[in-house]
């Protein structure tokens, strides 16, 4: 499998993760530098909820693949095809949650954590996001906060309190992209942290914003 391409080191003031936060996989994880990914959605209603991710050399990494159905759920692939997490959304929730599954398993057995909105009533979304072995899902592994509709946001460790963060959101616009139609946005992704996972919480956000919109 071929990692993504490393870029200069930032110097933001933020706590470093020292330990790798393997969620989806450990293969997924870089321990020696940040990397940056490409998200990039055609803006065409046709292609609602599917979107591409690549490296800064336009490889592809993974590919996002909505089916539309009684429940939403959406397919995280590699560039070959093969099934890496499936998304599905809660339909009767209280607020927006999301589970995410291994492959293309809906089976309990195979829950690699859960996402949910912490209020209906928000103009940036702020996501609360569980593992599966926080039963009691009384603090959130992991917190996103931002809005992908104006591709900002960050993913921090634990509640946010700690500003240990995961991975920034930044807008990438370029002359090519807005001729061919395509809103792209450059995600910022630190060392040991698992950027599968990363863009599975990129995808959910994609998913509330879409609905929001519509």
């Amino acid at each position: 499998m071929a990692h993504p391409i490393p870029v200069p080191a930032p110097s933001p003031s933020y706590t470093a993760i020292t330990s790798p936060i393997a969620v989806v996989g450990p293969q997924y994880c870089i321990t020696e530098y940040p990397i940056d990914l490409v998200i990039v959605r055609k803006a065409m209603a046709l292609s609602l909820g599917n979107f591409t991710v690549t490296d800064i050399k336009e490889n592809i990494m993974f590919k996002l693949e909505a089916q539309w159905s009684l429940h939403d759920h959406r397919i995280l692939r590699d560039p070959a095809g093969n099934p890496i997490v499936t998304l599905r959304q809660k339909i009767r929730s209280m607020h927006g949650r999301w589970q995410v599954f291994r492959g293309e398993s809906r089976e309990e057995k195979d829950l690699l954590f859960t996402a949910k909105t912490t209020s209906w009533l928000q103009f940036k979304t702020k996501m609360d996001v569980f593992l599966a072995n926080n039963t009691k899902q009384e603090t959130p592994d992991f917190r996103l906060d931002g809005s992908y509709s104006e591709s900002s946001g960050v993913i921090y460790a634990g509640d946010g309190e700690s500003k240990a963060i995961l991975a920034q959101m930044h807008k990438k616009e370029t002359v090519k992209s807005v001729l061919l139609g395509k809103d792209n946005f450059r995600v910022t992704i630190y060392p040991n942290v698992d950027y599968a996972f990363i863009v599975a919480l990129i995808a959910i956000l994609d998913d509330i914003d879409t609905s929001d919109g519509s």
